[in-house]
């Protein structure tokens, strides 16, 4: 009996493009883009507002008031908790092969920063909780909830910070990682590593002087919120141009 190897037949599919890696870059854009949608609104329009009421008792009933809308913004952060990481295992499965160090660094910083924003949320919760409890109210005295309510939000806002760290940090081996691959254009990848700058320098900003980071924040965080719109946008629309190779995986 007599078997006819081709070769050609192999080599086609061995080179031949994939598609899964366009689908699970498109996945990435997908979640990327609920991150957007569930991360931003909860923050921007929700506890800044709230947090910028001048006094506890104002802070507190401002939660009170919208009382339903903060106790669904805690339900976005989740789902954007979630993407979040999501974005990271995804990418993490489609870079691992540029540089399995980086992509590892990349998966872990993301993880962190994760798990800083799910136990933040607590704090979230807690400042709904005070400030809506009739009976914490009663018992604890109004002037002591509102002011724990305003304490917690206020720690909320401390957890954010610590969590940007994490935030730019994640992004310096992504951006490093597509630079050397060239799967988006070099001007996405470079901005998403200034990104990573711009994000730590206003957590600093943020802990060395409140006051001026308020100024300063539109100014360090435009750059990174840039570079991740760019990159959702192209992963959605283009997807991630990897080369096909099967040398070894760097360390």
């Amino acid at each position: 009996m007599t078997t006819t190897l081709d070769v050609r037949a192999i080599d086609d599919r061995t080179t031949a493009p994939s598609h899964r890696p366009q689908r699970l870059a498109r996945l990435a854009g997908l979640l990327y883009l609920l991150v957007l949608v569930a991360g931003a609104p909860p923050e921007l329009l929700v506890r800044v507002p709230i947090a910028a009421e001048e006094g506890t008792t104002a802070i507190a009933a401002a939660i009170r008031d919208g009382a339903d809308l903060f106790r669904l913004a805690a339900l976005s952060d989740l789902v954007n908790i979630v993407a979040f990481l999501g974005v990271a295992l995804v990418l993490y499965g489609l870079l691992r092969s540029v540089h399995a160090g980086a992509a590892r660094a990349m998966l872990a910083f993301n993880a962190i920063s994760v798990a800083i924003m799910a136990l933040n949320t607590v704090n979230h919760l807690a400042a709904w909780w005070f400030a809506t409890n009739a009976d914490l109210a009663a018992s604890l005295g109004s002037e002591t909830a509102d002011g724990l309510a305003a304490t917690f939000l206020e720690l909320h806002g401390i957890g954010f910070s610590i969590a940007e760290v994490f935030f730019g940090l994640w992004l310096f081996p992504l951006g490093w990682m597509l630079w050397r691959t060239r799967a988006v254009p070099r001007s996405i990848a470079g901005l998403l590593m200034i990104g990573t700058v711009g994000y730590l320098a206003n957590s600093a900003a943020t802990f060395l002087s409140p006051d001026l980071s308020h100024a300063l924040t539109p100014l360090f965080t435009t750059p990174p919120a840039l570079a991740e719109i760019a990159l959702l946008l192209w992963l959605l629309v283009k997807g991630l141009a990897l080369p096909h190779t099967t040398t070894k995986v760097a360390a």
